[in-house]
């Protein structure tokens, strides 16, 4: 039988475990009962190597193959504090938490491929480490993973690493997209404190107030993105929560907001971070106030290798057929902590469209929305892909010369 077909007889086990982890979903770093799932999952497969993190709920897990020279298939496993409102009979049972990123479809598929995988051992070229990584959703997990030596599972360091990423709305379903470079932004934060003297509201000439200066930070910061970066090399911020005061006719002693950034090159993440300290500062200092100023680097760009996206495209169009792969035109201002693999070793991160059939790809609720509906259908066609791509590309590592 091909991946393909060995994909489609484990479709029902995959259902019923992505639908489990739906309904049990866990937050941040910590996920105990997702990580028994998982395990328990793995359990009698041949897997060589399986450890658990110490920071976190993690699962590394090692395939050993014919040779040294191992890739790596990831999947996030942490849900989001969302509250769910899709309606769905497997919904989440715990209050406020919810699979709103479909990462219950990522670490199925991913069991999944290790089931696949394991059952044609004798045809690896190599090693596959399977990496369960809790803490995608702003916790740093892969930074975590990496600080804990999972490129080194194997014993040896990797020749690839692949990530699959669904999307509820935006892409058809069972289509895969990847694009070669930059695919996802880089995440920071800028945290910003204005202090200055409180009052009474009817005599603001006695105070000092940081309520109007914290807000022409806030327009000064937008002009600065619109006239200070090339928009063909993009720059988004946005001031998400802005705080201050308590009542009407009372000057508060400070005001607070902060911004999420997001960039796409080297050369704008440098002068996003530098530019937005310096205004900042110099607009408190022309009120004569006192600021504080963070500017918090999260996340770095998320960056394809041209020939691994290359790679990729190649095995769908092979394994699912060349209808099911588009090139992705411009990269997601999402941002993703994959990245901090892909820092480390060539690789690439793939989107699989996973809108149910039935609802309008530009109108349905997209990830991170209590509305969100992920289709089960796909959990095959991503393990086979996972499969095929550690398969396919061992093969080719072990058939390069040696210089």
């Amino acid at each position: 039988m091909s991946v393909c077909e060995d994909a489609r007889s484990v479709q029902g086990d995959l259902v019923r475990l992505r639908r489990a982890l739906h309904a049990e979903p866990e937050l941040g770093l910590e996920l105990p009962r997702t990580q028994d799932k998982v395990l328990a999952t793995l359990d009698g497969l041949p897997l060589e190597v399986i450890t658990t993190g110490n920071r976190l709920t993690s699962v590394t897990a090692v395939l050993r193959g014919s040779r040294p020279g191992p890739t790596v298939l990831r999947a996030d496993m942490d849900a989001l504090p969302v509250a769910e409102r899709a309606g769905l009979a497997y919904a989440s049972r715990t209050e406020g938490v919810m699979h709103a990123c479909g990462h219950d479809l990522h670490t199925s598929m991913l069991t999944g491929a290790a089931q696949l995988l394991s059952a044609r051992r004798d045809e690896l070229a190599g090693d596959v480490v399977f990496m369960f990584q809790p803490g995608e959703e702003g916790q740093d997990g892969a930074g975590h993973m990496l600080a804990e030596g999972v490129l080194d599972a194997s014993g040896e360091r990797p020749v690839a690493a692949y990530a699959l990423h669904v999307t509820s709305a935006g892409h058809p379903n069972g289509m895969f997209a990847t694009r070669r470079g930059p695919v996802l932004a880089s995440s920071d934060s800028l945290r910003v404190t204005v202090r200055g003297a409180g009052g009474h509201g009817s005599m603001p000439h006695l105070a000092n107030d940081p309520v109007p200066a914290a807000c022409e930070m806030v327009t000064a910061l937008q002009t600065f993105i619109s006239r200070r970066f090339d928009p063909f090399d993009p720059v988004v911020l946005t001031v998400g929560a802005f705080h201050a005061g308590t009542a009407s006719n009372v000057i508060p002693d400070e005001a607070r907001f902060t911004a999420t950034v997001r960039s796409f090159s080297a050369s704008s993440h440098g002068r996003i971070k530098d530019g937005t300290v310096q205004l900042c500062r110099g607009i408190a200092a022309a009120h004569g106030l006192d600021v504080e100023v963070n500017f918090v680097e999260q996340y770095p760009l998320t960056v394809n290798d041209p020939a691994e996206a290359e790679f990729v495209a190649d095995v769908v169009a092979e394994v699912h057929g060349e209808e099911r792969f588009a090139w992705a035109p411009r990269p997601a201002t999402g941002s993703e902590d994959f990245s901090r693999v892909l820092d480390e070793v060539p690789g690439a991160f793939v989107v699989l469209g996973a809108c149910p059939p039935d609802r309008d790809l530009q109108q349905a609720p997209y990830n991170h929305s209590p509305l969100a509906v992920f289709d089960d259908r796909v959990l095959g066609d991503g393990a086979a892909l996972y499969a095929e791509l550690a398969l396919r590309r061992l093969a080719r590592a072990k058939a390069a010369p040696v210089c």
